[in-house]
């Protein structure tokens, strides 16, 4: 064998090393919130992520849904102690239980979605929703021929109450003298998985005149759809791109990519670029979006998609301010 073909037999020998020992040196896992992972919207959406993560990677992870509050601390705990590393949890309601097992685990890295936990081993990730709802807001203003638009939230807490208040900004932006309905689903988490209560919430706005709702309530938000589907109304989701699930009623989704904060932290820790601390994604740093595909195109019109890009560069460049209802508890409209 020549000294080329051995050297290269040599390198390739150590580049299949290095890759199992990378492979090995993560040990990843995931913790749904409640809805479970196919909720169709924010959950799914960190599933899709963590999925594609795996599908390049070739490096499996642990997972478990939560399906009663008492089994966040517990399972978190869980994936600690086995050796899971990083752990990333789902939602808001995650912080307590990732803070107290971070203090418990400090040689383990762990991420959390839609939280903060102030710990030098936590990434915290956190979206400016309101500056996607506010660009829904605009297209629903806009496509609607009512002048009524309606909100439907999950549970009743001020991280929804910051979509439903950049949602009303963005209505008004296009149309000042337009009516905003707003409906809450309930006060405990299981206001994320009633589509039942969603879906006569919407009827009961569409009654009101509303002719186009917008759904921030999680797996909640599948009776929203349904029940603009069954009306000939139209809807507008939220989280994951969810324009497939009633093609023709769904005017578009505000899209929170979760799906790539998840991805983002298990590939962070594959490459040894892992970080704790805040990561804040809003339009500007593409955590941001509103989505046009093949499901809803002919709903959006050149008038329609101008009016929404034009304030995405306004967001940008900072000449339009979208007020965030959780720093101080208010809604300027």
């Amino acid at each position: 064998m020549s000294k080329r073909v051995l050297g290269t037999a040599l390198a390739l020998s150590l580049l299949a090393t290095a890759g199992i020992a990378s492979a090995a040196d993560i040990n990843p896992a995931v913790v749904f919130d409640m809805g479970g992972k196919f909720d169709k919207s924010f959950n799914e959406g960190v599933y899709n992520g963590v999925e594609k993560f795996a599908k390049e990677t070739g490096i499996k992870y642990r997972e478990f849904e939560v399906t009663n509050e008492t089994q966040r601390e517990q399972a978190i705990a869980r994936m600690a102690s086995r050796g899971a590393d990083p752990v990333l949890g789902v939602g808001f309601a995650q912080a307590p239980a990732i803070e107290k097992v971070a203090k418990e685990h400090p040689k383990t890295r762990f991420a959390i979605i839609d939280g903060v936990v102030e710990l030098p081993n936590v990434r915290s990730i956190v979206f400016k929703e309101q500056e996607g709802s506010f660009l829904v807001g605009i297209l629903a203003a806009m496509a609607s021929k009512t002048g009524k638009v309606g909100f439907v939230g999950g549970m009743d807490i001020p991280l929804i109450r910051r979509f439903a208040c950049g949602y009303v900004q963005g209505v008004k932006h296009a149309n000042p003298n337009a009516e905003v309905f707003q409906n809450m689903t309930g006060t405990t988490p299981s206001a994320w998985n009633d589509p039942t209560k969603g879906g006569e919430l919407a009827r009961s706005q569409f009654d009101r005149g509303a002719d186009v709702v917008y759904a921030a309530a999680g797996g909640t938000g599948i009776g929203v759809y349904q029940a603009a589907a069954d009306s000939g109304k139209l809807a507008i989701g939220v989280d994951s791109n969810q324009n497939y699930l009633h093609p023709g009623t769904m005017l578009t989704s505000m899209l929170k990519r979760v799906d790539v904060a998840a991805y983002k932290a298990f590939m962070d820790a594959k490459n040894g670029e892992f970080t704790t601390g805040f990561q804040v994604l809003g339009v500007a740093e593409g955590g941001i979006d509103w989505a046009l595909d093949e499901h809803n195109k002919a709903l959006i019109t050149d008038a329609m998609k101008a009016a929404v890009e034009k304030a995405k560069a306004g967001i940008v460049d900072g000449s339009i301010k979208v007020h965030d209802y959780m720093a101080d508890n208010s809604c300027p409209m």
